[in-house]
């Protein structure tokens, strides 16, 4: 259905529930909760949870936030016991012990610790073998369930517990991996980035098109983090918008390997404003460590300008 922000709300009852244990200001349950409103009503769905946030603070057994099967899979296997399911259902719908006509869509969830780290060797098989599911990365930026851990998805100089900002070291020195070229270049017929809040119509159409394109799909969706992060809970929706207003987390999907902006600020706005208002980020603005958000600047930069060329290079396609 077209996007339709109340008749969405009236006609497709959330499939993630509320009495979920997710910490107030999380943009994980905005994340499963729209995502889940993109399958049909009439469609049914078994998710995958990696070991993470979600999983421990939804799933607490016996209750649960998921009104789907749902599957816990240990930290590395989310992609892999997703694309198991898929190819089993497959097998009882040949032998007639599953309904050939019944849809059943297949959804992975993780955070980017069992994702871009841990579980990226299962992801990457899953995608190359090309089942007919979806991964979702609910990405804020750190193993946060565990104690606020470094991960591949931590931008340079955050201060985390296992990179810690001090007088020697500004916060992690490595630079931020990028999942998303990486899904990319698995060839698949669809992959996105998007967010979890400020644009649901974002969110919810990638979502719709990335669990009915046939095949292996990829969604990259930003979900900030107030404990890893260092905001006041009532800024989500602010730290999502800076995040897409500075470029540093752009809007774009790849259909067939040709890549689409979603959104282009008109104003783009320098990237201090999304670093200031993040506790892990306050080192930066000490005097003497203005070279930081210089680099920080150039590195958001360079990025968003690659993602501009490769839209203007596959135009045409």
């Amino acid at each position: 259905m077209a996007y339709n922000l109340k008749e969405i709300m009236a006609e497709k009852p959330s499939r993630f529930t509320s009495g979920h244990r997710m910490c107030a200001g999380c943009g994980a349950p905005a994340v499963a909760r729209m995502i889940l409103r993109a399958l049909k009503k009439e469609d049914e769905a078994v998710i995958t949870a990696a070991t993470g946030c979600m999983e421990v603070s939804t799933f607490i057994y016996p209750y649960s936030a998921w009104t789907d099967s749902f599957i816990h899979t240990a930290f590395e296997c989310s992609a892999a016991t997703a694309s198991g399911t898929e190819a089993a259902y497959k097998a009882m719908k040949r032998t007639g012990k599953i309904d050939k006509d019944k849809v059943t869509k297949f959804i992975a969830f993780g955070g980017d610790g069992g994702t871009y780290d841990i579980g990226i060797q299962s992801l990457s098989g899953a995608m190359e073998r090309g089942h007919d599911m979806t991964y979702v990365c609910y990405d804020n930026g750190a193993y946060m369930n565990t104690g606020i851990q470094r991960s591949s998805a931590t931008p340079r100089f955050a201060d985390t517990t296992t990179s810690p900002a001090g007088t020697k070291v500004p916060g992690k020195m490595q630079s931020r991996k990028d999942l998303t070229q990486i899904m990319k270049e698995h060839h698949l017929p669809y992959v996105a980035q998007t967010i979890a809040t400020v644009n649901f119509k974002d969110l919810y159409e990638k979502a719709e098109k990335a669990i009915y394109t046939e095949g292996a799909t990829f969604l990259n969706v930003l979900a900030p983090c107030p404990r890893g992060w260092g905001y006041s809970t009532d800024m989500l929706m602010e730290i999502n918008k800076l995040a897409v207003e500075t470029c540093y987390w752009p809007l774009y999907e790849v259909i067939d390997g040709k890549y689409i902006v979603n959104y282009k600020p008109k104003n783009k706005l320098p990237i201090e404003q999304f670093l200031k208002p993040q506790k892990r980020f306050s080192h930066m603005f000490k005097p003497g460590n203005e070279w930081m958000i210089e680099e920080f600047q150039k590195e958001v930069d360079s990025r968003w300008q690659y993602i501009l060329d490769l839209e203007k290079m596959t135009e045409d396609m």
